[in-house]
């Protein structure tokens, strides 16, 4: 059973604050999340740094209870 896409959005905004996290979901059976998470802590970062601040959030439940997780990570428009 995938993770409930509150619980992977309340452990994002945990650990990023001022994030805004968008959840959705995918695949056949709809067990796969995608997640779009703007923050201002992002700014600077490359794509691959601002992935695994959100990746470290998840910690050991990425790859365990969250399989599959489609990032998008953006800054926001000031």
């Amino acid at each position: 059973m995938a993770m409930d896409p509150r619980e992977v959005a309340a452990l994002i905004k945990a650990a990023i604050p001022d994030a805004a996290v968008e959840m959705g979901r995918f695949g056949e059976d709809n067990d796969h999340l995608t997640a779009k998470v703007t923050s201002a802590a992002f700014a600077g970062l490359p794509r691959v740094r601002q992935h695994q601040m959100v990746y470290a959030a998840l910690g050991p439940r990425m790859g365990a209870e969250l399989h599959a997780l489609a990032l998008t990570t953006v800054t926001p428009d000031v």
